[in-house]
């Protein structure tokens, strides 16, 4: 898998997670995760393009959207919302998997600098 699309089905997983949310709280607050993954849909050419900042700009975005869901998950958790939990994990999960692909991109390009 490539970095570009696991960034892609990272953000529509932010999107729908959150429009989810929403629909079901009415909390704006919801809708932060939404925002990441619009931020990651506008960076997606870049990232597929294999532009260098653009691809660490989206790195550092998916880390921060990462982090942030730490809070929401262990309210889920507190609250025994089950949904939430799923909703939270899907997102978290989806994220740290666009992680590891960025790295691993990364490194690959590093050794292939290096090799050249």
């Amino acid at each position: 898998m490539t970095p570009h699309l696991a960034s892609l089905i990272n953000a529509v997983v932010l999107i729908g997670c959150s429009a989810w949310a929403y629909l079901g709280a009415s909390s704006f607050t919801a809708l932060i995760p939404a925002a990441f993954g619009i931020a990651l849909l506008a960076c997606y050419p870049g990232v597929k393009a294999e532009n260098k900042v653009i691809a660490h700009i989206a790195v550092l975005l998916t880390l921060v959207v990462l982090v942030a869901l730490v809070m929401p998950l262990r309210g889920a958790i507190a609250r025994g919302d089950t949904l939430a939990l799923i909703r939270v994990a899907a997102m978290m999960a989806t994220s740290a998997f666009a992680i590891v692909y960025f790295i691993k991109s990364f490194r690959d390009a590093r050794r292939a600098r290096a090799n050249a």
